[in-house]
């Protein structure tokens, strides 16, 4: 039995990639998703069984070493042993515990495991290969077509990226994300896109919100948000506001009049919703009744559900919602298909009203896929 059979699966995109992997009509594999969802384990997985089972010849890792201060890559050309040392280091901290670390030594050794510096692939061929692509989201996109070109006759490649991060982090033509939209059309190609229900690991998920958080005490107010912030900090002091969002503007532009939107969002520190709130709604309304506006507040954790459902214009929608989470760089709100009208608008004003208030605040765009009931399912 092979490492990749010795891991379970612990979510549903993991049982995604684990059926993929296994799946030999696929010549192309891409798994998108925010870090700690088990992508390079899965794939550094199923790359070194087919070594040890002799299916495939060599497995190629391909991989940048960035300097997460200096944000400088490590050129395998100035600093070889360094380079592999860090390649050797990534390797062993995933699989570690999956197998005995000599026998890693020894295939790299032998050449069975390559460690390549994707910035010097130019004239190479990799047949009889597995070719895994970690992190493309630090690659540049001359690096990952190089790869690609390489590929040679009874192989596979497998691609990872985070474009999730990257989205929040405001970095233009994000790789990641261009080649998933690529892999998404190509023949023989499967990509599996995990989200934050597939974060296995605790400190992954705390990391994200620190990410989402910062983001958003970093945000520049407008003079309207200002205000708002500034009564409502007055009215509940003891409240962590993180940020606030003039929601005005959105509502103009798609006439969103329905009186349960309010006029603007603010979002607090989990746990902090009460204090904003008061006993009663003592707090939140004294401060509506000094502004003129109605608010509402939003909890700041990774349920995006609870804030679709608190500015959504259809007020019962939530319930037909099963699921919010990243799928790519977007966030996408799956709806049951019989309200999918409901949920987006009519000529899809609802979800043009969703991408501008979560592209304000988090820099991501929004869309909607319909999705049958559990029900119809079982039929």
């Amino acid at each position: 039995m092979g490492i990749l059979d010795n891991l379970k699966p612990l979510t549903p995109g993991q049982e995604e990639m684990y059926r993929a992997l296994k799946d030999k009509t696929y010549e192309i594999l891409g798994f998108f998703g925010p870090t700690g969802t088990g992508k390079s384990l899965f794939s550094l997985a199923y790359g070194i069984d087919s070594i040890l089972n002799n299916e495939f010849s060599r497995f190629i890792i391909i991989r940048p070493i960035i300097d997460i201060v200096t944000g400088q890559e490590l050129d395998i050309s100035r600093g070889p042993e360094a380079f592999i040392n860090a390649m050797k280091s990534y390797i062993r901290d995933i699989v570690g515990d999956y197998i005995e670390w000599s026998k890693i030594e020894l295939f790299i050794n032998e050449g069975r495991i390559v460690l390549a510096d994707p910035k010097y692939l130019r004239g190479r061929s990799f047949d009889n290969s597995i070719i895994f692509l970690d992190d493309i989201q630090l690659m540049k996109p001359e690096s990952i077509i190089e790869a690609v070109v390489r590929v040679g006759r009874n192989s596979r490649l497998i691609v990872a990226g985070d474009p999730i991060f990257q989205a929040l982090r405001e970095v233009g033509h994000d790789p990641a994300a261009i080649i998933r939209e690529v892999l998404l059309s190509e023949e023989k190609s499967y990509v599996v896109d995990l989200g934050i229900k597939d974060i296995v690991r605790e400190g992954a998920r705390r990391g994200l919100r620190f990410l989402l958080e910062y983001k958003l005490r970093s945000r520049a107010l407008t003079e309207e948000e200002k205000k708002v912030y500034d009564v409502v900090k007055s009215k509940a002091p003891d409240a962590d506001i993180i940020t606030v969002v003039d929601l005005t503007e959105p509502k103009k532009n798609y006439e969103i009049t329905q009186e349960y939107v309010p006029d603007a969002l603010v979002i607090v520190k989990q746990g902090h919703m009460g204090r904003l709130i008061g006993r009663g709604g003592e707090r939140i309304n004294s401060a509506e009744k000094e502004l003129g506006k109605r608010l509402r507040g939003a909890e700041l954790n990774l349920d995006f559900k609870e804030m679709v459902r608190t500015v959504h214009p259809t007020s019962w929608i939530w319930k037909h919602i099963p699921e919010v989470d990243f799928a790519g760089p977007s966030l996408q709100i799956k709806v049951y298909e019989d309200v999918v009208g409901a949920a987006v608008g009519q000529r899809g004003a609802y979800v043009k009203f969703l991408d501008m208030i979560f592209r304000k605040l988090f820099g991501v765009g929004v869309r909607v896929v319909a999705v049958e009931r559990e029900k119809e399912k079982k039929k």
